[in-house]
């Protein structure tokens, strides 16, 4: 997420703090009647390299350590898979399987890991048709299931650039909170912009200030977190 002279410890605080308010906001969105989309949040970017899957990665991980939480992270980079990778996962059917497949149940295809509270969803192979079928009412239907009976479970999402694909429009619409990561001093004012318009389906979106560096008299933490709702 970021480099700062503390590594991994003030990494791990920064995830911390960034953790704790989303849950904070998807209790507000529970409460609220947000449904089991309040449950949902994507993490995202607006061009590919600018650390959505890493902070993707790290954010799920951070929730896993709550005690009265669980997470399931959805690898929904179709192109890139970058989590399955990342974690050494094998290849195999997963998230778009049952959105195209009616008799398969996306429950089915959820993968333990050895950390506890943390499970893998992988997204399965592209489609030529990924938007439509995430526009369906079947693909609500389906990501319903990830969390019915689960009010403890978070379920995350890593998917392509909102630039560069389809998918995250779609995806928008469907989940309660989408996060948005911003290069420091790489992205562009109008690539965030024109990005936050095409996430405009989900009225709460937050932006992760990525890769900052401290100043000797500047904050104590590097990352940002800005709300929009």
């Amino acid at each position: 997420m970021v480099h700062p002279e503390g590594g991994a410890t003030a990494q791990l605080e920064e995830f911390r703090i960034v953790k704790r308010q989303l849950l904070e906001h998807t209790a507000a969105l529970s409460r609220l009647g947000g449904g089991a989309a309040a449950q949902r949040l994507m993490v995202t970017s607006a061009h590919a390299g600018e650390g959505k899957t890493s902070c993707a990665l790290n954010l799920a991980l951070s929730i896993a350590a709550e005690h009265d939480r669980k997470v399931l992270l959805v690898d929904f980079d179709l192109a890139r898979a970058s989590v399955r990778q990342t974690l050494g996962l094998p290849d195999g059917p997963g998230l778009m399987d049952a959105f195209v497949d009616p008799t398969i149940d996306v429950r089915d295809l959820v993968l333990a890991t050895d950390i506890a509270g943390f499970q893998v969803l992988r997204g399965g192979p592209p489609t030529n048709a990924d938007s439509e079928h995430l526009a369906s009412a079947r693909a609500a239907t389906v990501l319903d299931r990830l969390t019915e009976g689960a009010p403890d479970r978070i379920v995350v999402f890593d998917t392509p650039p909102v630039l560069a694909a389809s998918i995250p429009a779609e995806l928008a619409k469907i989940v309660g909170q989408v996060v948005l990561v911003v290069l420091a001093d790489t992205t562009p004012q109008g690539a965030v912009k024109d990005a936050m318009s095409l996430l405009a389906g989900c009225p709460n979106i937050q932006l992760l200030l990525n890769a900052v560096h401290f100043s000797p008299s500047g904050r104590r933490f590097g990352s940002y977190y800005g709300y929009r709702g």
